[in-house]
Parts: structure tokens; C-alpha cells; sequence
């Protein structure tokens, strides 16, 4: 918890969230695709230009046949799950303007009050972001532009950090113990949600605090 709480006061200061992190390289075999199961992976997801664009419908499939979760197309970071140690997620997000209900970024991993999650970051109307659903909002005026979110985990202090443009606006005990990795991209939420969602990505880094 105090490291975290360097981290943030540091970047309170003027530095920068990644500040004493080193990145770990990412190849392709990390970033895996989940998608609604019974449509082709181009119906949903793009890569151009060094840009990951992600879509979904409230009506889709889940990504397995055999799951009852909301659906989804997301990038799942994979190979570098971690239970120990600071991680940070960082990348530049990008959600267009009608996009609601929709979890943009999470931790997945965690085991306090029944959840499967440490973090959930959602963006509602008007172009909010919330933690989970929960008002006030981390976040507004997100639509139709580029941001630059870093997730801050540190999993011995049990705190969890969202930074957008370099700016802390959460604070946060995470959700107990646990195997986690990162994702991004859009999963619907239970209730309150638009019939398209979207969101996209570029130059998506992790690092740790060694």
C-alpha cells in the first residue's frame, strides 16, 4: 500500500505513472481474442494500423457455447498472469460517442464478495467512465476522443490505481487474493446498455515494479 501510494503522490507531482516500471515485451501469443462464439473474429474485431477495434451487440452470443456470461470482444493478456508483485497496464482507449454499459478495461482475478473482478472500468452516457457502476463517476467527457489510461495494481498492498492522461482519479482496495491478467475492449454489463458497443486500442504496454 505505501508503494502505491508513492506511485500516486509522485505522479500528483508531475511524474509520470510508469515512472520506476520496466516494461515487459509484449509479442503476438499475448494478446488473445474473446469474441462472441458463432461469428467470424473480422465481424468484430479489426487491426489496422496499429489500431485494435472492438465491437459488440447487446444480442450477441457469449464467447463460449457453454458460458452464461454477457458478451463480449476483448483482449485478454495473456502469459503474464500474475498473484504477487506491482503491475501496470497502460494504453491509449478511444470510445465512440453512444457507446453505454459497456466494461472498456478490467483485472480480472480476485476473491472478496463473490466476484471474479479487482477491477471493472465502464463507460456509461454521457461518455463517463465508472468503477463497476458506481456513481460518482471516475471520469466524464471520454467520448469521441483518445485517452491514455494506466492501471496500477499492487497485489501485496491489496490497492488498485486508474490514471487517465497521467491524472489519478482512482484510489482503491482491489479484491483479495488471486491469479490475475488484463483485459480490454467492450463486455456488456448486466443492465443499462446500448445495442452497439465499441471501443479501441493502440500501443498497449504492461510493466512491473521490479
Amino acid at each position: 500500500m505505501l508503494l502505491l501510494l508513492v506511485i500516486t503522490i509522485h505522479a500528483a507531482a508531475g511524474g509520470d505513472p510508469t515512472d520506476g516500471f520496466t516494461e515487459v515485451p509484449l509479442n503476438p501469443s499475448n494478446i488473445v481474442l474473446q469474441k462472441p462464439f458463432d461469428v467470424p473474429l473480422d465481424q468484430r474485431y479489426s487491426f489496422i494500423d496499429g489500431v485494435h477495434r472492438m465491437w459488440v451487440y447487446s444480442d450477441d452470443k457469449p464467447y463460449s457455447p457453454d458460458s452464461d456470461t454477457q458478451p463480449r470482444t476483448e483482449i485478454r493478456i495473456a502469459g503474464l498472469d500474475y498473484s504477487s508483485g506491482v503491475w501496470q497496464f497502460e494504453a491509449y482507449g478511444f470510445v465512440p460517442n453512444g457507446t453505454s454499459g459497456a466494461t472498456v478495461a478490467q483485472i480480472f482475478g480476485g476473491s472478496h464478495g463473490g466476484t471474479t473482478t479487482t477491477l471493472i472500468l465502464r463507460i456509461y452516457e454521457p461518455g463517463e467512465m465508472r468503477y463497476y457502476s458506481y456513481l460518482p463517476a471516475v471520469a466524464g467527457g471520454l467520448y469521441d476522443r483518445w485517452f491514455r489510461l494506466n492501471i496500477v495494481h499492487d497485489v501485496d498492498g491489496g490497492m488498485v490505481a486508474v490514471f487517465l492522461d497521467g491524472e489519478l482519479k482512482l484510489h482503491h482496495h482491489d479484491r483479495g487474493s488471486g491469479q490475475f491478467y488484463f483485459k480490454c475492449g467492450v463486455y456488456a454489463a448486466a443492465t443499462d446498455i446500448s445495442y452497439y458497443m465499441e471501443s479501441r486500442w493502440r500501443d498497449i504496454k504492461i510493466y512491473k515494479k521490479y
